[in-house]
């Protein structure tokens, strides 16, 4: 019990124990209708005078006399009896209130609250103004771990309690305009849960880039720069948003993908740095969903050994397509943070560790700032989060509690099922639906719960209700309050900034409250806004840096494996050709062309493929082969005995031995292929 009236609440209560009938005491009215849910209380102004009819105004509680007992009721409506006031004369006007509960004398002889009503008001039942142990008495959850959050409207001398860990042990939402101060409480009730729960780990979808200002000592900013999300994360369906920038992915592309990822990711497994994974998956099978590491320059590999080098390249366009966009969605710099020179080693333990505080190093706050991915990702990355939240939560059997919270949440959960992007609808409506079962609870923060999908929003156990203007988005809250009180959102539309109607598992009854104010250097705001420009001194802007991180100009350098990536290729078409020409082993390679004795280096972390194979690589084979046999000098030739004939000193003799005398002294059957 936080309130210190309720602390003395016999005392407190025999101070508003005064004379029924004395006047200008509580402001008396009389009960002249009753259905059971609501009744009409009819009171008179004397002589014009209004010193007391604020006591009856809308959104206020009160209080009606049935016997021994107390009945509580909100005020929803009022107006005068003639539609007209009357300066000096009596004014008649009538009041509609909805019953809330009753105050009545528990078994132990102390007075307590409850929502049910015993005894309900009788026809001319005196209404007056609620007696202030009763108002804490009704708000009071009575439970010692609540933690306060603000004011009560009504009386600003009482706290405004929720009870945290039932807030947490569910989903909590919280509603309102743009303006009206979401982020604020949002800051305010987080900072209540770690408190509440040191256990607790939170993860924010920042999509402001807001959040990081609000909490500089508790969380860790996670931003393009410093994220490392591997491509290997990434499930089948996600990974195909990212490659096809958020277009529906063909059926026979989608297909071949789900075909190759096994493979890579087996090729990536008989690799020397593999080990853990190798032991750690021996004993299941690798689709292409499983997170597990491999290589894009394998899964392109596959794509050409499919596509074919000799024929029938013209049959398969999609392909082609398929490789096309890999090899653009890699060279894209603002895909920087999947496509890294980290993003190749197993570092599934490390991102995880990061990301979800685990173990945290008194940091129980990541702020995924989204502001900075691109747009057609920024669907995919949210549904690895969420879905990765979900699933920390359940192997970890109840030794971390999980809280994702959905910053504009109507994005990612829209209303229209054709509209946003599957897997991550799926992802959150996973915690929705399930998350409580494992500690994994989901805050929604929005300003248009219309637009948001309705059992997302009402898996919510506790809401806080801040200012509305769209009629669509009331009917949602007033669809979500229990039957007793939907007219407590009648004056949803014209509560002012920092207030809110919070109503749920958190709190005993739905009241209407202000939230705490925030120090002024711990308020959410974007990078870069200030409230106040110093005119003498007036902020410097760095065009250079902005437009380089307009162009993403920090992309990926792979310029190592550009240079092997092209130097295999052209050793796998000598050997093809070898092969092909019957030439021995002794058979030196053709100047102009790189030496096969080298052995090729194998794959580091840093190789990705850029740079696309040649154009037509047989025919420019087929013309160099073709010069020798003609004794036709071709440029690089040319340019090698030039190199020779000007520095004689060099010490270097021209090469014996070509792959023209080679081929000349064999027979010509054996070079024709025989078809």
């Amino acid at each position: 019990m936080l309130n210190n009236e309720l602390h003395s609440s016999i005392r407190a209560g025999e101070q508003d124990r005064r004379d029924g009938l004395k006047p200008g005491n509580r402001f008396l009215g009389r009960v002249v209708a009753c259905n059971g849910a609501r009744a009409t209380i009819a009171a008179i102004a004397e002589s014009g005078e209004t010193s007391l009819t604020e006591l009856w105004s809308v959104g206020r509680l009160i209080s009606i006399s049935v016997g021994r007992n107390r009945v509580v009721a909100l005020v929803y409506s009022m107006q005068t009896a003639s539609s007209e006031w009357g300066e000096e004369t009596n004014n008649t006007f009538r009041i509609e209130v909805e019953l809330m509960g009753e105050v009545h004398r528990g078994p132990d002889g102390r007075e307590e609250f409850s929502a049910g009503i015993s005894q309900y008001p009788y026809l001319g039942a005196i209404a007056h103004r609620i007696r202030a142990a009763d108002l804490a008495r009704i708000y009071d959850s009575g439970r010692n771990d609540s933690c306060i959050i603000g004011k009560l409207t009504q009386d600003e001398s009482l706290d405004a309690t929720i009870h945290v860990p039932s807030m947490l042990a569910k989903h909590f939402a919280i509603v309102g305009t743009t303006g009206v101060g979401k982020s604020t409480a949002v800051t305010l009730l987080l900072n209540k849960a770690i408190i509440a729960d040191p256990k607790l780990r939170v993860l924010i979808l920042d999509p402001h880039n807001e959040f990081a200002a609000a909490f500089p000592d508790l969380a860790v900013v996670i931003d393009t720069d410093t994220l490392d999300l591997p491509f290997w994360f990434f499930r089948l369906e996600e990974f195909a948003e990212v490659i096809f920038r958020g277009r529906p992915a063909p059926p026979d592309e989608l297909d071949m993908l789900r075909d190759i990822i096994p493979e890579a990711k087996k090729a990536f497994r008989g690799g020397g740095d593999a080990g853990i994974v190798r032991r750690q998956t021996e004993k299941s099978s690798i689709t292409a969903d499983t997170p597990v590491p491999y290589r894009i320059a394998d899964l392109l590999a596959l794509i050409d050994e499919r596509i074919g080098r000799l024929e029938g390249r013209n049959d398969k366009p999609h392909l082609r397509s398929l490789k096309v966009k890999i090899v653009s969605a890699i060279n894209d710099p603002r895909y920087h943070f999947m496509f890294s020179s980290n993003t190749i080693t197993d570092t599934i333990q490390d991102t995880i560790a990061r990301v979800f505080r685990i173990p945290g190093d008194g940091r129980p706050i990541a702020t995924f700032q989204l502001a900075g991915i691109p747009s057609e990702v920024v669907n995919s990355v949210a549904s690895v989060l969420c879905r990765m939240a979900f699933e920390i939560g359940l192997w970890s059997n109840g030794g971390i509690h999980m809280l994702v919270v959905c910053e504009e949440a109507h994005r990612y959960v829209p209303a229209d099922p054709s509209l946003g992007f599957l897997p991550t609808r799926q992802a959150i409506a996973r915690i929705a639906k399930e998350g409580r079962k494992y500690g994994v609870s989901l805050g929604i923060i929005t300003q248009r719960p219309g637009e948001l999908d309705p059992t997302i929003l009402s898996q919510c156990s506790t809401v806080f209700a801040m200012r509305l203007a769209n009629d669509r988005d009331q009917d949602i809250i007033r669809s979500a309050i229990p039957n007793s009180s939907t007219s407590t959102t009648s004056f949803i539309s014209s509560i002012g900034n920092g207030e809110a109607i919070a109503f749920g598992e958190a709190v005993a009854v739905p009241m209407r409250m202000r939230f705490s104010r925030i120090a002024e250097e711990r308020l959410p705001r974007a990078h870069g806004i200030i409230d106040r420009i110093d005119e003498d001194h007036p902020p410097t802007v760095d065009l250079r840096a902005i437009v380089s991180r307009m162009r993403a100009i920090n992309g990926p350098d792979i310029s190592n494996f550009q240079q092997s990536y092209m130097a295999a290729q052209t050793v796998s078409e000598e050997q093809r050709w070898e092969t092909e020409l019957g030439a021995t082993a002794e058979a030196e390679p053709q100047p102009g062309l790189s030496e096969p004795q080298v052995e090729i280096e194998p794959y580091r972390p840093d190789m990705l493929p850029r740079a696309p194979a040649p154009v037509n690589p047989e025919l420019e084979r087929f013309n160099q082969i073709r010069q020798q046999l003609l004794n036709e000098p071709s440029p690089a030739d040319q340019a090698q005995r030039r190199s020779q004939t000007a520095d004689p000193a060099s010490g270097e003799r021209p090469r014996q031995g070509s792959l023209r005398e080679s081929l000349l002294k064999r027979p010509l059957g054996s070079i024709i292929r025989k078809t």
